[in-house]
């Protein structure tokens, strides 16, 4: 192309963990890196997430060569030949090296040593493999640029989404209702700092979990001389001599050509917003909502694609899932809320249209998902009596709520009531003997602490998230206290995992399993190493970062340069 309005070493799509990290890797190498976000927001999906990266070797552990073993042994077992295995193993070699390097420039993360693997009855499997993104100083951000920061999901933190915690915390300032001194001390910490960046910003500055994840990685490529320009995505890739040279970029309504010098970075994050991608590829009833960032609507494979790029195999049901509820704010707004850790609480079952269990309600969130579709349990019924409820809280409806409160879900049709268990089996639309049933068992179940139908309690994993305080099993009591009340989760994906095939250095591959030069992809843009699997807490981040990682460090090295 004769004429170029910008000319960068290093161009990346799409501003979630993956991007960023190519970009801030390939910035602190000396490339000029410039990453372009279709959306007003930097983070991706990634911003909505808990950060968590699933790093099997990582730095913390003095253990590192032996995990990577052990944990080779374990994906083997659960991926198998799922997704290619040199990509498995540049996850588990380049992973430790991705997490030290970026620690290297400044964005730490902390060790989440007692986090179960999602597959305990797998061989290999192993406690401390996800890392915990630290938290984040907003205000280093300058007021703009941390105005573009992509909001968490507001019902996962406080105040309207305006004050982030870490999940422990959380814990500690639920304390606060059993006469906790540590919990107050911690409430009033935090509420002085929120009060005081109330005062300058729209919401607080100290962030946890993915929006501080994908903050410092902003940062840090800002120092570093990185530039990340919101509200302009790419509608064509340039190729000359066979190689993607640069791309047409729509920026406010303008046409903007951009010269990429060592490559291009595909990290626009799937799929998983797409109602079209979501029809064709994955599995019926297909997901009408999804918690990813609306962003990810699968324009960048689109144009990898029209370049000549190759999608991967399609795996089982190409991507990992969420059971979300699904409800509305005061606004109006949708809210798609995930139940990731509520339904390993005691006196919670979840059952079909038969009022009767399909699954270990405590298993990872995809592990449940998957049995929604094994059963034809999709839409599922999460049940819970009015103790628990007011104990645990269940989806939006948080712990010890006023009844008020409580009211104003039944009274919109999020939370389903009944005065007794039948009563609610026909609210539902459940068979009430079959849910009888059910109650019945669970409440036997609790007296004897044994999960006689699917083991609930049985599992490490399921363990972590139930109830210590709970005799004798963490996961199981009973649901004896009227009124009793329901909640439907439907399957959601949080992520795809169907994307452009890549090599072990994120090189984009043709259809002839070529690579496709100066063209790379990462994060959820490429396929998954785990095909659709999902080891452990954090994996998807995990591999974002790593093949970021790696293609920032392809491209730095390519001696190919105009």
């Amino acid at each position: 192309m004769a004429d170029w309005d910008q000319t960068v070493d290093l161009l990346v799509l799409g501003a979630g963990a993956g991007g960023l990290t190519a970009a801030l890797v390939g910035a602190d190498a000396g490339l000029s890196a410039l990453v372009l976000e279709k959306t007003a927001w930097v983070g991706g999906t990634t911003a909505y997430s808990a950060g968590t990266a699933w790093i099997p070797g990582h730095h913390f552990r003095a253990d590192g060569p032996g995990d990577t073993a052990a944990a080779r042994r374990y994906l083997d077992a659960l991926v198998g030949d799922r997704a290619p295995r040199e990509l498995r193993e540049a996850y588990l070699t380049h992973g430790p090296a991705a997490i030290a390097h970026l620690a290297g420039l400044g964005v730490e993360f902390w060790h989440s040593a007692t986090v179960v693997d999602y597959h305990p009855e797998i061989a290999g499997w192993g406690t401390g493999r996800a890392l915990e993104p630290a938290t984040f100083d907003g205000r280093r951000l300058g007021r703009e640029r941390f105005r573009t920061v992509r909001w968490p999901i507001p019902e996962f933190a406080l105040f309207g989404g305006t004050m982030m915690l870490r999940r422990p915390e959380v814990d500690r300032l639920m304390a606060i209702f059993d006469g906790s001194i540590a919990g107050t001390a911690l409430a009033a910490r935090l509420g002085v700092r929120w009060a005081a960046d109330r005062l300058r910003f729209p919401r607080g500055t100290r962030l946890t979990m993915g929006n501080a994840l994908v903050a410092n990685l902003y940062w840090q490529l800002v120092r570093r001389g990185g530039v990340v320009r919101t509200g302009a995505g790419a509608t064509e890739l340039v190729r000359e001599d066979g190689r993607v040279v640069g791309a047409i970029v729509d920026q406010a309504g303008a046409t903007v050509r951009v010269r990429a010098k060592r490559g291009i970075v595909l990290a626009g994050g799937g799929f998983a917003a797409s109602p079209e991608w979501r029809a064709v590829h994955l599995p019926a009833p297909t997901p009408a909502f999804t918690p990813a960032a609306d962003g990810a609507t699968g324009s960048t494979l689109v144009l990898a694609q029209r370049g000549g790029a190759a999608l991967s195999e399609p795996q089982d049901d190409n991507a990992v899932w969420f059971p979300s509820s699904i409800g509305r704010r005061k606004d109006g707004s949708e809210v798609v809320f995930p139940h990731i850790w509520d339904r390993a609480k005691p006196g919670i079952v979840a059952v079909d249209t038969t009022g009767g269990r399909f699954v270990d309600e405590s298993v990872s969130y995809h592990r449940f998902v998957r049995a929604m579709y094994a059963t034809g349990a999709a839409p599922a019924w999460l049940v819970i009596d009015s103790r628990s409820l007011a104990r645990y809280g269940l989806g939006l409806v948080r712990p010890r709520v006023p009844r008020r409160v409580l009211q104003r879900y039944v009274a919109n049709g999020y939370l389903r009531a009944g005065a007794t268990v039948r009563d609610l089996a026909v609210e539902i639309g459940v068979d009430p003997a079959g849910l009888e049933e059910t109650v019945r068992r669970t409440n036997r179940s609790a007296i004897s602490g044994i999960d006689e139908e699917f083991g609930k309690g049985e599992s490490p994993y399921g363990r972590q998230y139930g109830d210590p305080s709970h005799r004798p099993n963490p996961n199981v009591g009973p649901i004896e206290t009227a009124p009793f009340y329901a909640i439907s989760v439907v399957p959601t994906p949080l992520a795809t995992t169907l994307g452009l095939r890549i090599d072990a250095s994120a090189r984009v591959l043709d259809s002839a399993a070529e690579p496709i030069p100066g063209l790379y992809a990462c994060g959820n843009d490429a396929q998954s190493p785990m095909g659709s699997e999902y080891p452990g807490a954090g994996c998807q981040v995990g591999a974002a970062l790593t093949f970021g990682y790696r293609a920032a460090h392809h491209a730095s090295l390519e001696a190919w340069c105009r």
